[in-house]
């Protein structure tokens, strides 16, 4: 036996004055209305009781102000709507949305829950000191895994939500049924994201790179800036940003240079000529390097590791905290090294040797023979 419900007094007096349709939008407008008003006055009485101390508290009211809004609207829709004079086919369309909106309300809490979980956990790491490799870690993984799930909830709430429908439900059912070439053809097309998920997965565990790392990606020098589930965005050293799918760094070789550590090796390569005082040039390099603030006290040297028929190579070596350090301090040394030779020692700096010959005895016209050992073999045969 079916029970009619009867709607209240004052619906009932409102009915005999306004169409049935007006009066259930007026409901249902303040229903929201005095949920909207419900839910500030309980945030302000709340935030008003909680001290500025209770950080975990404050961020969840303030993570928390959306999705607690929504809920309370949606809680009023569905206590009012048994009550206004709604056809039945409307009453169930408007049924429907609120599953529909509840859905999607627990998809939006998790998605909230995650970002919460993910905000505290990182809170316990610094990233702006010098030794800041665990940070960087524990920051990727927390990045990476936090966008894959929020993606994989999205995913699941849509579905959910579409399946709560009937009608779009069959048409999903039917699709799936029918799917054929057409999945094949998904499939191949959403490869390349999937793809990128895993490599996603793959980099928040095993960790080839990770936020703020110095890399060389396609000869670009620069840090990793963003994790995000399907790119990586590289921060080039003049501020460029670089943009490379995340499946790039599980398929590619790529440097990087704070794999390991923080603490790097800056190089400085220089050509001088041999007649250069390597001595006092390593004095001059422990006297640039001691007086500088970037140097961390560990390395320093300076070695010639090549020489060719024209000049030398000597290698300048100092560390540095990290790898924004060390790159000014290479600089630093480049520079100062290049002023002390010039200034210092001028025939230090590398030069070509030319001699000058006459052509024959009725020609004053003089050529420049280069001083090779070629040249001077080819001298000496000629005598």
């Amino acid at each position: 036996m079916k029970t009619v419900q009867i709607p209240p007094w004052w619906i009932r007096i409102l009915s005999v004055y306004l169409p049935a349709w007006l009066i259930s939008a007026l409901v249902l407008v303040l229903a929201a209305g005095l949920a909207l008003l419900f839910h500030r006055t309980i945030i302000r009485l709340v935030r008003r009781f909680i001290g500025p101390q209770h950080i975990f508290v404050q961020s969840l009211i303030s993570r928390g102000y959306g999705a607690t809004r929504f809920a309370l609207v949606l809680a009023a829709l569905a206590l009012a709507l048994p009550i206004v004079p709604l056809a039945p086919a409307t009453a169930l369309v408007i049924a429907e949305s609120l599953a529909v909106g509840l859905t999607l309300l627990i998809g939006w809490a998790a998605i909230t829950a995650i970002e919460l979980a993910a905000d505290f956990y990182i809170r316990r790491f610094r990233i702006d000191v010098a030794d800041n490799l665990l940070a960087r870690k524990h920051l990727t993984q927390v990045r990476v895994l936090r966008r894959v799930s929020e993606s994989i909830v999205i995913m699941i709430t849509i579905a959910v939500a579409l399946m709560s429908i009937p009608q779009v439900r069959q048409f999903g059912v039917s699709l799936i049924a029918s799917a054929g070439v057409a999945g094949i053809i998904v499939g191949l097309a959403a490869r390349p994201v999937l793809a990128n998920l895993i490599a996603g997965l793959q980099i928040a565990l095993t960790q080839p790179i990770r936020i703020g790392d110095a890399v060389v990606v396609e000869n670009e020098w620069g840090w990793i800036e963003e994790i995000a589930s399907t790119y990586v965005v590289i921060q080039i050293w003049d501020w460029r940003r670089l943009i490379v799918p995340i499946s790039y760094f599980l398929e590619k070789p790529f440097q990087n240079w704070t794999r390991m550590s923080a603490e790097l090796i800056g190089t400085v390569l220089l050509w001088v000529d041999y007649t250069t005082p390597v001595d006092r040039v390593r004095e001059k390099l422990n006297e640039i390097v001691k007086n500088s603030k970037l140097w961390d006290g560990r390395v320093v040297n300076l070695q010639v590791t090549d020489a060719s028929e024209h000049s030398i190579q000597i290698r300048a070596l100092a560390t540095a905290r990290n790898s924004q350090d060390v790159w000014d301090l290479r600089c630093e040394i480049r520079e100062k090294l290049v002023a002390f030779l010039r200034e210092t020692y001028p025939d230090a700096l590398p030069k070509r040797r030319t001699e000058l010959h006459a052509l024959d005895g009725n020609s004053a016209l003089p050529r420049f023979v280069p001083d090779t050992p070629y040249a001077r073999a080819g001298r000496q045969a000629r005598g």
